[in-house]
């Protein structure tokens, strides 16, 4: 069999049900994924890197084996299609949520065939019950303590629930 891998690069600070639809959706196209966590060293991270393998993994895993997909986590500081070339990946997974991502999206597409068109980037839309989830608004209304629990999985809601309350302490 033909070995398909996807490079789904993010912060992920912290992997939201948005994250997670993509993935799902794209768990039965590809054999692995490769979630490329961006390190850049002028952004302090609410998570550490250990943190977010951590619920990646713990978030993915049942899902990913029952659609015969490997999701695996990486770094990564550079261009996306360095690292995609890098774990050999022969797509870039992006996922859209409305209008203005496809615009984006649309233009980091064209850069990135430019630099290696032998990765294509394929787009995947978030389901409707998902689309307005960032993990920028989960991030704040985490640190107001409001109730995150219908835009992440539990694991997730359990550990920005922790590191609010470290903070506060």
């Amino acid at each position: 069999m033909n070995r398909r891998t996807a490079l789904y690069t993010g912060s992920f600070d912290p992997i939201t049900n948005g994250h997670l639809d993509v993935l799902k959706s794209a768990a039965g196209l590809f054999d692995r994924i490769v979630v490329a966590i961006g390190v850049h060293p002028g952004k302090t991270p609410l998570f550490s890197v250990e943190e977010k393998r951590a619920l990646i993994a713990s978030t993915t895993a049942g899902f990913a084996k029952a659609a015969g997909c490997r999701i695996e986590t990486a770094t990564f500081s550079g261009l996306s299609v360095d690292a995609a070339r890098e774990h050999g990946a022969v797509a870039l997974l992006r996922g859209l949520r409305d209008g203005t991502d496809l615009d984006y999206e649309m233009q980091m597409a064209g850069m990135n065939a430019a630099m290696a068109g032998e990765v294509q980037t394929i787009f995947m839309p978030a389901s409707p019950a998902v689309r307005h989830i960032t993990a920028t608004l989960v991030r704040q209304i985490a640190a107001m303590g409001g109730n995150v629990r219908p835009f992440v999985p539990p694991d997730v809601a359990k550990a920005l629930k922790a590191k609010f309350t470290k903070r506060k302490s």
